[in-house]
């Protein structure tokens, strides 16, 4: 019987290793997976004055990411965006402009142009960037992050026209987006900059 007792033993002792090995292998995937994806402070932009700006500066802030354009019907929503940005800037809000000329030429300026008419017309405060594309075979990285599941690990949201807006927490994480026609003071925004 004494043989037996050994195999017995041997066959366990495999099997032991074999879990463990599964167990660390699951383990070890998962947490690469999890560093793996980026967050919005893993990008970079450039104002539209041409500066460098790093997005890791507003870490601990919640950001609202909205693609703007001078000639769309939608505009008047800089306005809004304005009001919103000097109402919340205090409670660790900030709001960033990322003009594109992608829905049917309606933001054709230059980065000098744009400036002008933001500040100008709708006396704009909050950090512009500068011109880019979101959508297509040149969609920018930030926005190809923000719009796919597979890249920020929360929602697929394609941009649909000017003026969606993402919603991006303290951790860098996109939470929700707002279709164009939601207003910057609709309830889904009020209430996310004000959850706690």
């Amino acid at each position: 019987m004494q043989p037996v007792k050994k195999t017995n033993n041997k066959l366990q002792h495999t099997k032991m290793k074999t879990v463990l090995f599964l167990f660390t292998f699951i383990s070890v995937a998962m947490m690469s997976n999890a560093q793996g994806k980026k967050t919005f402070y893993d990008f970079k932009a450039t104002s539209i004055d041409g500066q460098p700006f790093d997005l890791s500066t507003l870490k601990g802030k919640k950001v609202l990411v909205v693609n703007v354009a001078s000639r769309c019907g939608y505009t008047p929503q800089y306005a809004q965006l304005e009001e919103l940005y000097k109402k919340y800037i205090e409670k660790n809000f900030v709001i960033i402009g990322f003009p594109a000329n992608n829905f049917m030429s309606q933001e054709p300026g230059t980065n000098a142009e744009i400036k002008e008419f933001c500040t100008s017309k709708y006396q704009v405060t909050f950090p512009m960037m500068a011109k880019i594309s979101v959508k297509g075979n040149d969609i920018d990285p930030l926005y190809s992050w923000l719009t796919s599941k597979d890249q920020n690990g929360v929602l697929d949201a394609p941009v649909k026209w000017n003026f969606q807006k993402f919603m991006i927490d303290e951790q860098g994480q996109v939470v929700d987006f707002a279709a164009p026609g939601e207003k910057p003071f609709d309830d889904k925004i009020i209430n996310w900059i004000e959850k706690k």
